[in-house]
């Protein structure tokens, strides 16, 4: 699977008071609209450097930014699945990070939002905002169309097929771990990288 889009770079230590700072906590991702207003909080705590965009524009919901490059010790702070839910919800599918706070690494896994993939390079000064990238999931690289360079990434392993399902849940039921809920249970989240709840 390949995930292709433009890149947004952050630092080192972005916790997750910046990624969805907790005024926005009280926001269900479970309810379709809810789920849309945190992506559009995505973010939001970030402190921008002159010229940098925001990961969000003012008034939208959804960012034009689908992989994400950070730095060392990327969702550190407060445990919150909203933070992977929030990015997800925003439109971005993967994160591609040298590490990670391991809960936050953990939280993308069980809601199914987003790749969080790790690198032993320092891809922030690889990459610039808005450079197109390329995800190949399969072959573990991230290759940046402007320069052309092919970077390796530290596969997934059996957390990919997890996400891919949407998330803890989704993978226990379609490997038959758990039964599958009633047909009108509602919207759900987790439905893998790039779906958000259903209308």
């Amino acid at each position: 699977m390949t995930v292709t889009g433009r890149v947004y770079v952050l630092g080192d230590n972005i916790d997750t008071d910046q990624i969805i700072p907790a005024e926005y906590l009280n926001l269900v991702p479970t309810i379709a609209e809810e789920y849309r207003k945190l992506g559009s909080y995505a973010l939001a705590g970030l402190l921008l450097r002159p010229g940098d965009p925001p990961f969000v524009p003012p008034g939208s919901t959804t960012t034009p930014f689908t992989i994400l490059v950070a730095g060392k010790n990327f969702g550190c702070g407060s445990s919150r699945e909203h933070a992977p839910i929030a990015l997800g919800a925003a439109g971005a599918e993967a994160v591609v990070a040298e590490s990670y706070a391991r809960i936050f690494f953990r939280n993308c896994v069980a809601t199914g939002e987003l790749y969080p993939l790790e690198t032993g390079e320092r891809l922030v000064e690889a990459f610039r905002t808005g450079d197109e990238g390329v995800l190949d999931l399969d072959a573990a690289t991230l290759t940046n169309r402007r320069t052309g360079t092919v970077h390796r990434l530290r596969p997934l392993g059996d957390a990919g097929p997890v996400i891919a399902a949407g998330g803890l849940f989704a993978y226990a039921r379609q490997t038959g771990m758990i039964a599958a809920p009633p047909a009108d249970d509602g919207p759900t989240v987790g439905a893998g990288p790039g779906a958000g709840p259903d209308d």
